[in-house]
């Protein structure tokens, strides 16, 4: 086989199953890693559950580290992923009869960021007053 580039797809034979990945031979000497964040979309709690030794599996080549002689495969990445579902809207919390806001506090609460920046200048000027006393 020749040299084993990164974005290629193979195919290749399960070796061996770890608790953090699975190792497949991709030809009669190399053989590489797929970690279990790359075996499925989505979480992958026990890689049993998606590998056993001897299957054949698609991989993607991730990345080949000569020196060290370790290839980095993933499975997922040959598969589309799943449709993810659209958020449900959250709804509103329910008004409730007895309500403890007052029509004034309602109205506050509506104009919202306005009495923030209407306090700011306030604010500023109290700061600038204790700085000026800390100086004397």
């Amino acid at each position: 086989m020749s040299k084993i580039e990164v974005g290629s797809v193979l195919e290749g034979k399960v070796t061996g199953i770890q608790p953090y990945g699975a190792f497949v031979a991709l030809n009669e000497e190399k053989q590489g890693l797929v970690h279990i964040s790359e075996v499925a979309h989505g979480f992958v709690k026990d890689i049993n559950e998606y590998l056993s030794v001897g299957q054949e599996v698609q991989v993607k080549v991730l990345s080949v580290d000569e020196e060290k002689g370790k290839i980095s495969l993933s499975i997922r990445a040959t598969q589309e992923a799943p449709a993810q579902e659209a958020p449900k809207p959250r709804r509103a919390p329910k008004a409730t009869k007895t309500s403890s806001y007052s029509a004034a506090s309602q109205t506050e609460a509506a104009s919202g960021f306005n009495t923030l920046k209407d306090k700011l200048q306030d604010w500023i000027a109290q700061s600038d007053d204790r700085q000026s006393l800390l100086k004397k």
